[in-house]
This record gives structure tokens, C-alpha cells and sequence, in this order.
């Protein structure tokens, strides 16, 4: 015969504040693994939703990133003479590349805290090759030869100082922004746009730019193009597919990731003491009525299976308490530094109806292990020395 499930209700409300402390530390812990998944999805979903299936991005062989890369001007005569690159009015579709970084002021910091923010300069076919992701929402595309700037909204929205009419020193000059863009959930929203040639004159690298993106035909000509690069030995360069590329800095979350994943098991164990040491005592308060339900024909079995349910409603409360807790913060932005780029990457914190059902889970896992022994305890108690506690 089974004890009926109001039972478990009934002393869970009963011991209020114990109920309450024990499952807000299993919604801290839920809430910190949540937190910690949320914000890798995000970034990974800013770095999946940058690129184009058809780029190819030219850096130099053993770079990681554009900013530690080569590419001399004299290299992009022989990429522009490949065959399989798509033309545009007769134009190779080829944007040669110089990415470097600027210092910008963090809003709300009340210390002048700084961080360095991608500049990356770029021809206008370079501009019309990421249309479809990046769109101009206010101002005008910077002009050619000019020290004009196009920001990215993540930055308008992260950093003091930025919006159109504003002033930025770069290199040699004092850069004006004549545009606001909106690059969606890219890695672009987080970057400021300038002319190439201006830009590798204003920092002193007019010959050696970072990257070259290139737009193939189709898929086949993607991989001899690749080939044609990385086999011509006039080049030191390799060609990587841009959304694979972009896929990679998500590496630099790595750290973030395996120091979550301890700390949550760490404060999972505690949880899960927590449970236990509530389960005991609850085990120890109420031995009488174990003795009771003995008497009255509930079987061993059937308190071992009571009390487990009731110490997995506790950390099913505490589960649910952590989802509240998280879902206020889907969508929102934030930053996180990148140790491929050596720049802020942008991004917006993901928590998806998985993430949850993956915290609920934990929570009741959690509830089983702190609740095994001590309903163990209870359902081998003796008959007569239950009645006999007081």
C-alpha cells in the first residue's frame, strides 16, 4: 500500500523554513549552471550566426585570428587571379582586410574601466558581401579616403562616448561616426567599420593588411579555392572557411565553460548534504509517525518511496525557483573578453526550454542522492523503538 503524496505535501509545508533554505541552495546551484550555459549559447550563437556559407577568409598560415595575421598587398594580386571567385560588375568579389583594436570606455563604469573594441577597416565590396546580415540602421556608410566611422549597435549600447557626430582617436587622426549598423546576433554588431586604405595609412601598415574574404562560386569552387591557396608557393596563407573560422572563437569560452562546470558540481555536493542533513532531521522528528504508518500497514518499501519522493519535490521547488530566477536574463547583453582576438566579444545571454528541463533535472537529481540515505534510515526503523521515540 502506498502512502498518498499529500502526506509528503503536508510536512514539506509544515517545515517551511527548512524547505525554503534547503531549496533556494539547490536553486543557487541550479541557477549558477544555468548561468553558466546561458551565456556560452549565447556567445556561440552570436559566432554560428556570423559568416557566409560561400567566404572564404585568407589569413596567414598558424594564425588564429585576423589581428595576429599577414596578408601583403602583393598576396592579393595572386588570390584575385585564382579561379572559382564570384564576380560582381567584373569585379573579383575579394575585400582585403586590416582589423586592429581601440580602447573605449565601458558605460556605467564608475572606475573609467576600458576594454579594447575591434576596428576593422574594409573596402565597400567588402561592406555589400555581409549585406545580408549587416544592415545600416541610422547615419550613412563611412566614404572612401575619409577618416569616417560605421559602429556596430553593441557598441552604441556598451560604450560610453559613441554615437553619431562623436569623435575617436585612431592611429595618427580623430575618426568621426557618421553611421550606426545592426549586425543581428553576428560578431559584427560588436565592431567598428572604416576604410581600409585610410586606416592602414592612419596606423602604419599600408602594405600589410590582415585577412582577405573571398566569395567562391558555389561549394565545389569553396574547396579548390581553398586547395589553390594553401598548395601556391608564392603564398604563405591558408583559406578558412568564415563560418568555421568564426565557430572557433568560441574555444576562448573553453575556460569559462570547465571552471562552471566545477564550481556547479562543487555546490551541487553541497546541495545534495543539504538535502540529506533535511531528510535526517526530518527522519529523526517524525520516527513516531514511522512507527505509525508501520502499524497501520505500510510496508517498508512504501516509506523508503515516501520519503524520496518527498526529498525530490524539495529539489524539484528548488529547480523551479532557479528557472524564475533565469529566465528574466534570456536576451540580455553582454560581453565576455576573447583570448583569440584580444577584444570584447558581444553577445546576448540564450536560455532555451532545454537548458531548463536540463536544470530541473539536475535539481531532482540532486534530491534523489540527498535523499537516499536518509530514507533509507526511515524505512529500516523498528516498529516498537519508533513508538517508543519521542
Amino acid at each position: 500500500m502506498a502512502i498518498p503524496i499529500s502526506y509528503n505535501f503536508r510536512n514539506l509545508v509544515e517545515r517551511r523554513t527548512t524547505t525554503i533554505m534547503t531549496a533556494l541552495g539547490i536553486a543557487l546551484t541550479v541557477a549558477v549552471m544555468l548561468g553558466i550555459l546561458g551565456m556560452l549559447a549565447g556567445l556561440q550563437a552570436s559566432f554560428q550566426a556570423t559568416g557566409h556559407p560561400l567566404h572564404l577568409l585568407v589569413l596567414r598560415k598558424g594564425s588564429t585570428a585576423e589581428l595576429t595575421s599577414v596578408v601583403m598587398q602583393e598576396n592579393l594580386q595572386v588570390i584575385r587571379s585564382k579561379e572559382g571567385v564570384q564576380t560582381e560588375n567584373g569585379e573579383p568579389m575579394i575585400s582585403q582586410e586590416l582589423v586592429t583594436v581601440v580602447n573605449l570606455k565601458l558605460k556605467g563604469s564608475q572606475e573609467a574601466a576600458q576594454s579594447n573594441v575591434n576596428v576593422r577597416g574594409l573596402p565597400q565590396v567588402g561592406v555589400r558581401m555581409r549585406a545580408e546580415t549587416v544592415k545600416l540602421s541610422s547615419g550613412r556608410w563611412f566614404a572612401p579616403g575619409q577618416r569616417e566611422l560605421a559602429v556596430g549597435r553593441g557598441v552604441v549600447q556598451t560604450y560610453e562616448g559613441i554615437d553619431i557626430g562623436r569623435q575617436l582617436q585612431i592611429g595618427r587622426g580623430y575618426w568621426t561616426i557618421v553611421g550606426i549598423f545592426d549586425g543581428g546576433q553576428t560578431a559584427f554588431n560588436g565592431e567598428i567599420w572604416t576604410d581600409v586604405n585610410q586606416l592602414a595609412n592612419d596606423v602604419g601598415r599600408p602594405n600589410a593588411l590582415s585577412s582577405a574574404l573571398v566569395r567562391a562560386v558555389d561549394p565545389a569552387a569553396m574547396r579548390a579555392l581553398t586547395d589553390a591557396i594553401a598548395n601556391d608557393q608564392r603564398l604563405n596563407h591558408e583559406a578558412v572557411p568564415e563560418l568555421e573560422y568564426y565557430l572557433r572563437q568560441t574555444e576562448s569560452g573553453r575556460p569559462l565553460q570547465y571552471l562552471g562546470i566545477f564550481v556547479a558540481v562543487v555546490m551541487a555536493i553541497g546541495s545534495s548534504f543539504a538535502a540529506m542533513n533535511t531528510m535526517y532531521a526530518a527522519v529523526v522528528r517524525r520516527s513516531r509517525e514511522i512507527g505509525v504508518l508501520r502499524v497501520l500497514g505500510f510496508s517498508r518499501p512504501s516509506i523508503l518511496v515516501s520519503f524520496m519522493i518527498e526529498s525530490f519535490l524539495l529539489s524539484l521547488l528548488g529547480g523551479v525557483l532557479a528557472c524564475l530566477v533565469a529566465l528574466p536574463f534570456n536576451g540580455v547583453s553582454s560581453r565576455m573578453g576573447n583570448s583569440v582576438t584580444f577584444s570584447q566579444t558581444l553577445f546576448q545571454f540564450r536560455v532555451t526550454p532545454a537548458m531548463f528541463a536540463l536544470g530541473i533535472t539536475f535539481a531532482a537529481v540532486m534530491g534523489l542522492l540527498g535523499g537516499l540515505l536518509p530514507a533509507r534510515t526511515a524505512a529500516r526503523k523498528d516498529v516498537v523503538n519508533a513508538l517508543r521515540d519521542l
